[in-house]
């Protein structure tokens, strides 16, 4: 008997009957609001233990192995609820957009990672690890342009290979003797490691470390202005909690965290286009996490106030970079541009639109009274503890830049800098303000009433945020940078400039070796096709003289397929620029479906066991 129902499989099943409400449109958006509020009781009714309760697992038996769907405990809880909550706001931002399809993608979207969350076994993680990949890929090409077909296309070979790599480890991992279940990993270096390594390498592509992080800000700006933000908030953060998972205490995750936190920055600096400064800051802010999860020793102190620190630095961050996106999303659906150098003095258009972006921008910056000062904090306090003096300042350091140019450059460039508008404006539509003032408000809560977060944490908190010297360090930190900002404002404008990331060693190479296909490799194998045909046909003629002529060349007459032709890269390309994204879509959204069924059919042989 199933005594719980997954609340991915509310998002997952329920996705499939968003196209048959077609030309019903009340009805289609109350439905997809619904899901979300369906998964939010359910995890209710969890923590209460009507449902299946913390410290349980739901276990299904499939060709020997026990497959963990439904592993409950207050680490899962915690990303989940953030999950299902930031879902309803972000489906709220999008219940205008008519194509049913980026709704499917969407809800897939959230279903698999809380798969994910809940996944207490490899093979189920390596499952919604997939899913998870292949519907953020749509919200990525429902942006309808070159760009963004190109930029889905490099997002999902980078995690298709992050994929390989997981399987790769799990079944290695398997091979060396160790468990299927998904706990925490012994890491070390060496043969006996390396399927451990490779489940690490994994986790951290999808977590964007660098240098293995230029597909977040080289994708994220492509995608529809509602599928950018879905993207912000779970990917990126189901890698935290997989690496809470698995890898806590890990010291080489410190300081590939403080690196990220200033890396983002830095490259924000350089950013002309307003999504993707954005995403270079999802970087940054993610940076703390990572760190956190690196300080994570289990049974000490300091090591609790980390594991709690990056839990609820990602709870806060998916809502306050919600609201961030929401903001510059709104303002490139109602002015249809996207870089700092074409806005610019629309303030008196969208009023609210900009002060509601600024509580993100609050929150994100770390000012007190917001969420991400009382979440942000816990992983530089975790770092004092530690006495990790290095690590503490590269972590303030990153919160300066972080309010110099997501807090002051940014909202200043789109809504200031202008003497005069330079385009009209208008606010979004309504449920785009309502699903931004909902996750505002929710920023203003956690902030001002932190105990509601810290409750939900994985450990107990022992932590005052508001503590009156860390308030007037921060309140000084944040005066000086506004100083500053201030008196350079005139240079921080924007500039129309590309910027190269690491992701230069694929592209270029990349390009490179399609020329080699196109050009050399293709007239070798013309070459060879040119010579083959000729040796079949002295071959015919000396000795197949009285052969049908139906059936003299095959090749020729009933299929006509050659070598070169399947390898035209560029007759190849032109077919695909005249397939829609709708095309595009429907065949994706079947292999979704095949691995849908495949997971219905593996419960339907756990219940008939």
């Amino acid at each position: 008997m199933i005594e719980w129902f997954h609340p991915g499989f509310i998002f997952l099943f329920g996705a499939f009957l968003v196209p048959l409400l077609k030309g019903k449109k009340r009805l289609k958006q109350a439905y997809i609001l619904l899901l979300p509020a369906l998964a939010f009781v359910n995890l209710l009714l969890m923590s209460k233990g009507v449902l299946l309760s913390e410290g349980k697992t739901w276990v299904l038996s499939f060709l020997g192995y026990g497959l963990t769907l439904g592993r409950i405990d207050r680490l899962s809880m915690v990303f989940a609820y953030v999950f299902v909550i930031a879902s309803f706001c972000m489906i709220l931002y999008a219940i205008h957009i008519k194509e049913n399809w980026q709704h499917v993608s969407a809800l897939i979207y959230v279903g698999s990672t809380l798969g994910v969350v809940f996944a207490g076994d490899l093979f189920t993680l390596f499952f919604f690890w997939e899913i998870m990949a292949w519907a953020s890929l749509f919200l990525i090409w429902y942006g309808k342009t070159k760009s963004a077909f190109g930029a889905g296309f490099r997002y999902i070979m980078v995690h298709s290979f992050g994929g390989v790599c997981l399987l790769a480890g799990v079944l290695i991992h398997l091979h060396n003797g160790g468990s299927l279940a998904f706990d925490s990993f012994t890491w070390g270096i060496g043969g006996e490691y390396l399927g451990v390594n490779l489940i690490f390498l994994a986790f951290i592509i999808n977590a964007a470390v660098p240098p293995l992080h230029a597909w977040l800000a080289d994708a994220y700006p492509e995608a529809s202005v509602t599928g950018a933000v879905f993207l912000t908030a779970f990917t990126t953060k189901s890698a935290i909690y997989v690496l809470i998972r698995g890898f806590p205490g890990v010291d080489i995750l410190i300081w590939l965290g403080a690196i990220m936190a200033l890396y983002g920055v830095v490259f924000a600096v350089l950013e002309n286009d307003i999504r993707r400064l954005l995403a270079y800051h999802i970087i940054s802010q993610v940076g703390y996490m990572v760190a956190g999860v690196g300080m994570g020793v289990f049974g000490t102190a300091a090591g609790e106030m980390a594991i709690n620190g990056a839990a609820a630095h990602a709870f806060c961050h998916i809502l306050y970079k919600a609201v961030l996106f929401m903001g510059m999303g709104a303002v490139i659906e109602v002015t249809g541009r996207s870089k700092l150098t074409e806005l610019g003095g629309i303030y008196k258009y969208m009023p609210i639109t900009f002060w509601l972006y600024m509580i993100g921008a609050f929150s994100i910056s770390g000012f007190p009274l917001f969420n991400g000062f009382v979440s942000k904090t816990m992983v530089v306090h975790a770092s004092a503890m530690w006495d990790y003096p290095t690590i503490w300042l590269m972590l303030e350091g990153a919160s300066i830049g972080t309010f110099l140019h997501t807090g002051l450059k940014l909202p200043w460039g789109v809504w200031f800098a202008s003497d005069k508008p330079v385009c009209e404006a208008r606010e979004p539509p309504k449920n785009m303000l309502a699903a931004m003032g909902i996750t505002a408000f929710l920023c203003t809560l956690l902030g001002v009433y932190p105990q509601i977060l810290y409750n939900i944490l994985p450990y107990p908190v022992d932590y005052v945020p508001y503590a009156p010297g860390h308030v007037v360090a921060m309140c000084q930190i944040l005066l000086f940078t506004f100083v500053a900002f201030w008196l350079l404002r005139a240079m921080l404008h924007g500039t129309p400039t590309v910027t190269l990331d690491t992701d230069w060693f694929y592209r270029i190479p990349g390009k490179k070796g399609i020329r080699f296909c196109e050009g050399p490799l293709m007239d070798f194998t013309s070459f060879i096709d040119r010579n083959v045909m000729r040796m079949a046909g002295f071959f015919k003629s000396a000795f197949f003289p009285l052969v049908p002529k139906f059936v003299e060349n095959p090749l020729d007459n009933a299929f006509h397929v050659r070598l070169p032709e399947l390898l035209n890269f560029e007759k190849i390309h032109d077919k695909i620029k005249k397939i829609k994204v709708r095309e595009l879509s429907y065949n994706l959204i079947y292999i979704l479906l095949a691995m849908l069924l495949l997971l219905l059919f593996i419960l339907f042989m756990a219940v008939m066991e």
